[in-house]
């Protein structure tokens, strides 16, 4: 009687292969032995043949087919540069720049991807990756060729489907989850830790495969979809799954809050920065589609948690930006996260600026100088305002796990503004000069942070967050311990009547100039505490906090520092990830600069919900572009002549400025100049001949190239030809025949025949052999 199979047990996918495996080790097994026979006859030596590798389930791909020529290799160079150059005058845009264009006039898209059975595909992946993962391993088994034959390779060709773009997103909220277990389940911590792991290289695997087996700009405009369309992970489950989920769900996506006409999306690409997919992120593909949202290339509509000012009239699908088909005034172009960042940094450098005025220009002395208002402290309030606003837009854009940062001034200008108005309404001085003190605080944030903004792909500085959150942390948890020091002292220090020798806070400051090594006035003192528990208490303080303190601290700075600089390369690719994702607003506040952002919340907002969508859309349109004339008009100039790269092959080659003359006045110009023509086609027919030579089906056989490659190096002797035709290990002449690059294989060798036909005046003869010294030759 059949044994039932388990729920948890999908002998699909991985009893395929191991059958697979089992089969070839047999086969290779007989015809070991069948040579082992035959050569008893015939010779004293042994040879066991090579048993064959598995051959593995290929499932619509094109990685099978590996050996390409030269031409062949050209060819797709070329097709993948035609990814970053301009549009074709066939590949006609829409009025909006956007290509494909769009097939109606109607302001929303409809979801392309709106059938995809995202929930059981989430659930699906789920089955198949617990029951392929039962052991932990780590990140460096789970790429060993081992287990890339055998686990991860298998799930990719099962899970690899170029028609469902869901599959990378529905395997990333798979390592979410994982990941989420694995704090909770100590005794499967491990083990689902390893699962999120397998997870992301699924994910990078599958990513890659559809960035190899669809080129040109279809193929860019697929992985964009892969990696920026928003996708639900209810989507189309079954009825009963989302009534008895509805109560789960987050109030301002089951209520529908502020926006009741779309549900809440999440993109593969946010979710890969939310859980540190990091290797996901510093994939080729997956940096492709991020630098072609930085700089514009491709555009979309964002999905966004909350929007203060929204605007959704119109809907955006995933589509290539064309600037010459777009309008001169696109106001669209303020949403790109390379030119926000630009506008981002100017920004903040006039709020420095309007800051360094104000505390210049503030007075120094109590009186009725400190009630009134200076000219830069009025235009500072007003300016700062509207930055702050847009800091807290940002926050709700992308909610507080992506965008922490820049709150720390938020929080001392609306501590300032306070105190500054309580100083105004109680006409006090002083509270007017204590508000001025609370704004001077803004210093140590404000000047890092501009260094921040010049350089945010900086290892240091990228080093540097990591390295504050850990001291940060562990000086927390230091002062937390050595409080029981402080009680200890301070109960020591009372007398028999109850009274305190010493205040807590002198014990303090005693204890805390210990712990900086500055004085050593606590150990003098603590004999008044206790003559022998007093000073034995603040030397082992002084051991453990100053000594032992220190050398935990260095270590384990020393040690995320190391860390992150292994992996520079993903470290910076994920910080230009989240800049990416940070740059793409979807709410219309952040197309108005400060302050006037705080003039369209006041009255946008009220006016939104006096007019129709379609008419608030045109209105916010028309400020957009009149208050942001000067800087669209920039960006549109800009854009039509240095967003995409020229093509090459298609245009005729672009003059040279004088900085490149000047590059090529160097002793090494000509090392950039050889790269900048393209061979001629005489010199790929013969790297063609080079490349079927190298390149056959014998080229690592038994007698073959690297076989014979091999018994020269390490021999000292050299070959003679076997025919006499050929000096050395093989005759360097080959024949010149028009019947194409023929191949024969005898006793004497190997012979090969190029495909061009002979010159005559060659210095090659007619007729003579490439030859390869046979296995015995020896």
């Amino acid at each position: 009687m059949s044994q039932p199979t388990s729920p948890w047990r999908l002998p699909g996918i991985m009893e395929n292969g191991r059958h697979a495996s089992e089969a070839s080790v047999a086969e290779s097994i007989a015809t070991a032995n069948s040579g082992r026979r035959r050569e008893s006859v015939e010779s004293a030596h042994v040879e066991v043949a090579e048993p064959q590798r598995p051959t593995l389930f290929r499932k619509q791909t094109l990685r099978g087919q590996s050996h390409r020529s030269i031409s062949e290799a050209l060819r797709l160079a070329r097709s993948r540069e035609e990814q970053e150059t301009l549009l074709g005058e066939e590949e006609q845009a829409d009025d909006d720049g956007c290509y494909p264009p769009r097939r109606d006039d109607r302001p929303r898209v409809e979801n392309p991807h709106g059938r995809l059975p995202v929930y059981t595909t989430i659930h699906r992946i789920r089955q198949l990756i617990i029951a392929s993962i039962d052991d932990p391993y780590s990140t460096e088994q789970l790429k060993s060729p081992r287990m890339n034959i055998s686990v991860i390779r298998p799930l990719v060709d099962h899970l690899y489907d170029p028609d469902d773009v869901s599959v990378v997103y529905c395997l990333l909220v798979n390592r979410v989850q994982f990941l989420r277990e694995q704090s909770y389940q100590a005794h499967h911590q491990t083990v689902n830790n390893t699962r999120a792991t397998v997870c992301e290289l699924i994910a990078a695997r599958v990513l890659r495969r559809l960035d190899e087996d669809h080129e040109g700009r279809q193929g860019l405009l697929l992985l964009a979809n892969v990696l920026v369309a928003g996708f639900e992970p209810f989507q189309n489950a079954p009825p009963e799954v989302t009534r008895g989920h509805q109560i789960h769900l987050h109030w301002t996506i089951r209520d529908h809050f502020w926006r009741p006409d779309s549900e809440r999306m999440l993109t593969a690409l946010e979710v890969a920065i939310v859980t540190e997919s990091k290797s996901f992120l510093s994939t080729s593909a997956c940096q492709k589609i991020v630098d072609a949202v930085y700089r514009g290339r491709i555009t979309y509509t964002p999905t966004s948690f909350i929007d203060i000012l929204p605007d959704h009239y119109k809907n955006r699908g995933i589509s290539l930006y064309d600037p010459r088909k777009a309008p001169l005034l696109n106001q669209y172009r303020l949403i790109v996260p390379r030119i926000r960042n630009i506008i981002e940094g100017v920004q903040f450098a006039v709020l420095l600026v309007l800051y360094v005025l104000v505390m210049v220009n503030k007075a120094n002395s109590y009186g009725p100088d400190h009630l009134r208002f200076t000219m830069y402290e009025l235009v500072f309030i007003v300016y700062a305002m509207g930055w702050v606003l847009d800091e807290v837009a940002s926050v709700f854009e992308h909610g507080w796990t992506v965008h922490t940062e820049n709150l720390a001034f938020c929080l001392i200008f609306w501590t300032y503004f306070g105190i500054r108005m309580h100083g105004l309404a109680t006409n006090d001085g002083s509270i007017s000069k204590l508000a001025l003190d609370v704004l001077a605080l803004g210093a140590p944030v404000l000047l890092p942070r501009m260094a921040f903004c010049i350089m945010p792909e900086n290892m240091l500085f990228i080093s540097l967050r990591a390295m504050m959150a850990d001291f940060t942390f562990l000086t927390l948890l230091a002062a937390w311990c050595f409080g029981g020091f402080l009680f200890a002292m301070r109960w020591l220090s009372e007398s028999q009547d109850g009274s305190n020798a010493h205040h807590p806070l002198t014990i303090a400051k005693w204890m805390l100039w210990i712990w900086f090594g500055l004085d050593g006035t606590g150990v003098q003192r603590s004999v008044e505490m206790h003559w022998l528990l007093g000073p034995t208490l603040m030397i082992t303080f002084a051991f453990l906090g100053n000594t032992l303190f220190l050398t935990i601290l260095v270590a384990m700075l020393s040690n995320t520092y190391m860390m992150l600089a292994q992996n520079a390369t993903a470290e910076i690719q994920f910080r230009r990830a989240v800049l990416t994702f940070e740059g793409v607003k979807s709410d219309a506040l952040f197309a108005y600069r400060p302050p006037f952002n705080v003039l369209a919340l006041f009255v946008l907002l009220p006016l939104k919900l006096a007019v129709s969508d379609r008419w608030f859309h045109k209105i916010n349109v028309t400020a957009v572009r009149v208050l942001n004339a000067p800087i669209l008009l920039l960006i549109s100039l800009h854009d039509r002549r240095y967003l995409w790269n020229r093509s090459r092959y298609l245009a005729p080659p672009r003059k040279h400025t004088w900085l490149t003359i000047w590059e090529r006045f160097g002793a090494h110009g000509d090392l950039q100049a050889v790269f900048e023509a393209e061979p001629p086609q005489s010199v790929l027919d013969e790297m063609d001949d080079v490349d079927e030579v190298l390149g056959a089906n014998d080229y690592d056989a038994p007698g073959g190239y690297v076989d014979a490659l091999k018994r020269r190096r390490g021999s000292r002797s050299v070959y003679s030809g076997i025919e006499g035709n050929g000096n050395g290990a093989w005759s360097r002449s080959m024949s010149r025949a028009g019947t194409g690059f023929g191949r024969e294989v005898s006793q004497g060798g190997m012979r090969r025949r190029s495909t061009r036909d002979f010159e005559t005046g060659s210095t090659t003869a007619v007729g003579e052999d490439f030859t390869l010294p046979s296995a015995d030759a020896t």
